[in-house]
């Protein structure tokens, strides 16, 4: 799955790309999970030897059966919460009515995608930029003026903001020539002081920061509105109801390590940052670091919620009613208290007050909270102040800032959990083996029927085949749920990077056309995210040329030796030199993070063009490689495996360093007759049919009957004629 994005990763940079077919987000700090180009995101800164052939036993692991997915056409009759029936231009003028209301008084507002946790995916209540716009496209940005509204969204969404959008909207074609910025648009459109009003819970600190010095240039005012939320007021009762799901405990033999030993760890580091505290708001922080799972967010499983760990309690921010009476003896063995989730800004205030220097991810942590620190630390230091006594009353602490002031002033950095989140254990790598398997399991089958169906004449729409892949993946042990929403393009569809089929006018499957499939799980134990590709007649020269640079990319970047300092913009160009050679490309990034039964978009690892992520690749990492093709109105390829990096066994190590390659976590069969034979090396032959070897022998003892045959087929060798 394709990230520009995503979605949720981070060090201590300030711009950051996730990226993959899918997603492809610039993230200043700092997955997801996840990134786009800098003008969408809140346009501002804000981002193996497992060879042996398992046996079925192995890979048994109980049903989630409490938990069940929605098939694509329920799902996606809800999703977005655009209320059709409430037209596009309606919404806008209630919008603007609510400008001129005493306590607001502002001249524009700005709605981004995120909630108040910097999600990629997020609950249907919280979808506020989809309601207002009808654009229901992950990534993107929407500005109200008075008098305009413009949407800003990434190259993965073009052809879907064009079709959704209705003529009240201006399309900002982000990362194209001549498009500017969000805040430089603001700048031009609006006189000189100005006011642009923003809900200070949907905006990372950097993002709010960069905002304000952007719009400043031209003496705007950034407004913060904390008491409303602007779309909330003309959203009113049709507005879907916060989710409740249950929190479930995440087993140790698929965690791996125990909350308590995470939390020293933590705090270890806390100590050496000289911070007494650390403010927590990535749901898939929380999660991983809690061993707990949720189901507020689709695809996701975490939920809603906020953690402060100081060195000598944590409190988990949460709706209590979500909290089974196992979750609550899970977190108070850990020692985990519970508060209210809507008590989050007291609680910092409180800390504020206490003296306590916090750490603070500003690319994560919401202006909300930040502010909030920040005005309760200046509270403080005038009380200090007004004591007189100033450091001789407390302890000397140093400003972040400044390095020369007393009292609590935090310290603004990278949160150290995403890396340790990133850099899985023996139990989690095991896990997303295992899970792997058994989806490739369902995968044959599904194949097998899908071009079993298609072949007797049967007339599927995308939509069909979604919803029959979910029925084979729910056929899976500890199956709970699609890690996104599955890409099912037939033809043109396939050239829309980030396509979504809709029931209502989704398109047939033709099977004299390139088929685009994209999707992925979310097991008990692990995460999967597999794209194919596939003609079920005969693909024309073109196509299968295209097909084998894109294949070309994929082996060459699957077979990668590197340092193990390498970062993955350096990579990247391996997945897109066949492209190149005769003047193709494709606008996403190769490859983003992948969370082990966590989200589907994760970092701070990304392999793409884009210069801004400095992370390092390291052993125990996932990363999706992900290489495509798409020409608009005709056809879309992308071929996707993940891959974990581990230690290459190289017979020198220059420098005195280890050098790291891939191992493959996906063995699910590549369509051979997509393949132009005479393109492709003896190494590159070799490579595919080793891989189709693997698969036949790590899948086959998991299907029978035409799936097996199904297999076989499709893994015998590739011959160069």
């Amino acid at each position: 799955m394709q990230l520009l994005q995503s979605p949720a990763m981070r060090p201590l940079y300030l711009s950051y790309c996730f990226s993959s077919s899918r997603y492809l987000a610039t993230i200043t700090f700092s997955s997801s999970s996840n990134l786009l180009p800098k003008s969408i995101l809140p346009t501002f800164r804000t981002n193996r030897g497992f060879n042996s052939t398992p046996s079925i036993s192995r890979l048994s692991i109980r049903n989630c059966s409490s938990i069940s997915a929605k098939p694509s056409s329920g799902l996606r009759r809800q999703k977005g919460s655009s209320d059709s029936s409430e037209p596009d231009d309606k919404k806008l003028r209630a919008l603007r009515q609510l400008f001129s209301k005493p306590g607001i008084g502002i001249d524009a507002y700005v709605i981004p995608s995120q909630d108040a946790h910097q999600s990629e995916f997020i609950a249907e209540c919280y979808m506020r930029r989809g309601f207002i716009s009808g654009f229901t496209g992950s990534a993107g940005t929407a500005v109200v003026t008075k008098d305009k509204a413009a949407l800003w969204t990434d190259g993965r969404y073009f052809l879907q903001a064009e079709k959704q959008l209705n003529s009240s909207w201006i399309l900002m074609r982000a990362g194209n020539v001549g498009v500017p910025t969000a805040s430089e648009w603001l700048n031009d459109v609006l006189a000189p002081g100005a006011k642009v009003a923003i809900d200070p819970f949907l905006f990372s600190f950097d993002a709010a920061e960069e905002l304000k010095d952007d719009i400043a240039k031209k003496n705007h005012e950034l407004v913060y509105l904390y008491d409303v939320n602007l779309v909330d007021e003309i959203w009113k009762d049709s507005r879907p109801d916060p989710p409740n799901a249950p929190i479930r405990v995440h087993e140790l033999k698929y965690a791996g390590v125990d909350v308590a030993s995470k939390l020293s760890s933590l705090r270890s580091q806390l100590a050496g940052a000289g911070c007494s505290a650390i403010v927590v708001s990535m749901l898939d922080e929380i999660a991983w670091l809690l061993n707990l799972r949720g189901g507020d967010v689709p695809h996701s499983p975490v939920m809603y919620a906020y953690l402060v760990v100081t060195m000598d309690d944590s409190k988990l921010f949460v709706d209590s009613s979500k909290v089974t009476s196992q979750v609550l003896i899970h977190l108070k063995n850990a020692g985990v208290e519970l508060r209210p989730y809507a008590s989050i800004l007291s609680e910092i205030e409180s800390l504020a007050f206490k003296g306590t220097e916090l750490w603070l991810d500003p690319s994560s942590i919401n202006a909300a909270i930040v502010n909030t620190y920040k005005a309760a630390c200046e509270k403080h230091l005038e009380g200090l102040g007004s004591e007189g006594t100033g450091k001789s009353k407390n302890r000397e602490v140093s400003n972040c800032s400044s390095g020369q002031s007393w009292g609590p002033s935090g310290v603004y950095r990278a949160s150290p959990i995403s890396l340790a989140k990133a850099v899985k254990n023996a139990s989690e790598l095991e896990g997303m083996r295992n899970a792997h398997l058994r989806d490739a399991a369902a995968l044959a089958q599904f194949w097998a029927w899908l071009e079993d169906v298609i072949h007797e004449g049967a007339k599927l729409t995308e939509v069909d085949v979604s919803d029959k892949l979910l029925e084979f993946r729910k056929k899976q042990d500890g199956f709970i749920d699609t890690s996104f929403d599955t890409i099912s393009g037939s033809g043109a569809n396939g050239a829309i990077i980030h396509y979504t089929p809709e029931p209502e006018n989704c398109s047939i499957v033709d099977p004299k056309k390139l088929f685009l499939l994209d999707s992925g799980a979310q097991y008990i134990d692990g995460t999967t995210d597999i794209t194919r590709t596939v003609h079920f007649g005969e693909p024309t020269a073109h196509e299968k040329e295209c097909f084998t640079r894109v294949l070309q990319g994929h082996i060459a970047l699957d077979e990668a030796v590197f340092p193990g300092t390498t970062v993955g913009f350096v990579l990247d160009a391996f997945a897109r030199s066949f492209l190149w050679k005769i003047g193709l490309d494709y606008r996403h990034g190769t490859g983003h993070g992948v969370g082990a039964a966590l989200n589907v978009h994760e970092g701070p690892q990304s392999i793409s063009f884009r210069h801004g992520n400095t992370t390092p690749l390291q052993e125990g990492m996932i990363v999706s490689n992900e290489p495509g093709y798409y020409e608009d109105h005709a056809f879309g390829i992308r071929i996707e495996n993940l891959l974990h990096v581990k230690e290459a066994n190289t017979p020198y190590r220059f420098g005195g360093i280890r050098y790291l390659a891939f191992e493959k976590l996906t063995f699910v069969p590549i369509q051979n007759k997509m393949v132009e034979v005479s393109l492709l090396s003896n190494t590159e032959i070799d490579w595919l049919n080793d891989y189709h070897s693997q698969v036949w022998e790590k899948v086959s003892p998991l299907v029978e009957g035409s799936a097996s045959q199904w297999l076989w087929d499709n893994t015998r060798p590739l011959v160069r004629q």
